[in-house]
């Protein structure tokens, strides 16, 4: 499942059983480049217990690094 957030596609993916993670990427598709390193996605936060706390995550996330992530 994919949500857009500002200029991200977050994808939330079930990794093990009952265990939720994001997928963080630009809608453009170019790198998210963080202290100078291409990454085509970033994957972030805790094993969450569904895939809506998982995607909250992933948006506090782009909120706080937003400004980093070049």
């Amino acid at each position: 499942m994919t949500n857009l957030y500002e200029d991200f596609a977050i994808e939330s993916f079930e990794a093990g059983r009952g265990l939720w993670h994001a997928r963080i990427r630009r809608v453009d598709m170019s790198p998210v480049v963080i202290n100078g390193v291409s990454f085509p996605s970033v994957e972030v936060g805790f094993a969450w217990s569904d895939a809506d706390r998982a995607v909250a995550d992933a948006k506090s996330h782009i909120d706080r690094f937003r400004t980093r992530w070049s």
